[in-house]
């Protein structure tokens, strides 16, 4: 009876396990399917709906074909494959921006599946309002940040290039390579990976969040990190497999067509559905489980299992 008073949602009110967070993590999902799975494949279906329409309409009044042997090309031809693959470009890109979007509702529903409650889809996206340009700052912001330090290391190449011989290029390489993924993982871990959530559900801002990821994951980096890459492991291959036959059908229908007017048209749609089923389990997957260490590190080190009690109703407030 204790555990099950301490249980009041998807997951034990205390420090958790890994099997207490993928099991949380699964029943999230089950339980609240349209604010978790039906947001991303929305989001998803939405923006890759962009460059079916595109390439579809192009099909019908330009040659697409895949198959240019013949190497007559026109002006227009050209201007079609631009259009084509370029909206299959932006259609990533607005995916990305709205999956950024998802994973702040994914935040909300996890905190309500721990005290029992469950949102709908609008509820939701309405736990979000106030914190969604912050939240695309912040995704923006952490991408500048990866950016500038992978272009940093870039830099730190060129003068070893032009001034030094081959084995010592050769030696910066083999020891500054592996110091610099290292520090990759280090950033990802402490830096990059739990903001999300504690901006989501805490009253405070971009570079706020940014610091209380970096405090919470303090002591607790292998730990964090062997979560994550497990998640981000598991996440990738199931993703695979469930798109594995609808690329095997586009790749039949790309040998059938390949030549034929239709085959961009087709090459577009099956990298749509493919996107579009990968989006459909990653993306409240490994948010899920993000936003459940998030919870799990306050739980440790801050003992906000007793207020998630409170607000559960099972102890006063």
């Amino acid at each position: 009876m204790l555990g099950a008073a301490h249980k009041p949602g998807a997951l034990p009110l205390r420090p958790l396990a890994i099997g207490d967070m993928y099991d949380a993590a699964f029943r999230i999902i089950r339980f609240n399917p349209k604010a978790t799975v039906g947001s991303a494949v929305l989001v998803a279906a939405v923006a890759m709906a962009i460059p079916v329409v595109v390439t579809a309409l192009l099909s019908w009044t330009v040659d697409l074909s895949l198959d240019r042997s013949g190497g007559d090309v026109s002006g227009s031809d050209v201007a079609g494959m631009v259009g084509a693959f370029g909206s299959l470009g932006l259609g990533s890109v607005l995916q990305s921006i709205g999956l950024i979007l998802v994973t702040g509702m994914i935040a909300h529903v996890t905190a309500a599946a721990a005290i029992g409650r469950r949102l709908s889809l609008g509820e939701a996206w309405r736990a979000t309002h106030g914190k969604r340009w912050r939240l695309i700052g912040l995704t923006f912001l952490l991408g500048l940040m990866l950016t500038g330090i992978i272009a940093g290391y870039a830099l730190t190449w060129v003068p070893v290039v032009m001034l030094a011989h081959g084995w010592q290029v050769a030696s910066y390489g083999i020891v500054t390579v592996p110091l610099f993924l290292c520090f990759l993982v280090w950033f990802w871990v402490r830096v990059y990976y739990l903001p999300v959530p504690a901006l989501m559900l805490e009253p405070i801002g971009v570079t706020a969040a940014i610091g209380r990821a970096f405090r919470l994951t303090r002591r607790q980096f292998w730990r964090t990190f062997g979560i994550a890459l497990l998640t981000v492991i598991i996440a990738q291959i199931a993703g695979s497999i469930l798109a594995m036959p609808v690329s095997l059908v586009g790749q039949a229908m790309l040998m059938g067509a390949g030549s034929a007017k239709y085959g961009v048209l087709a090459l577009v749609v099956t990298n749509a559905l493919t996107s579009v089923i990968s989006a459909a389990f990653v993306a409240p997957f490994t948010t899920t489980v993000a936003s459940l260490q998030y919870l799990d590190q306050r739980m440790r080190k801050e003992a906000y299992d007793v207020e998630l009690m409170a607000r559960a109703g099972i102890v006063p407030s």
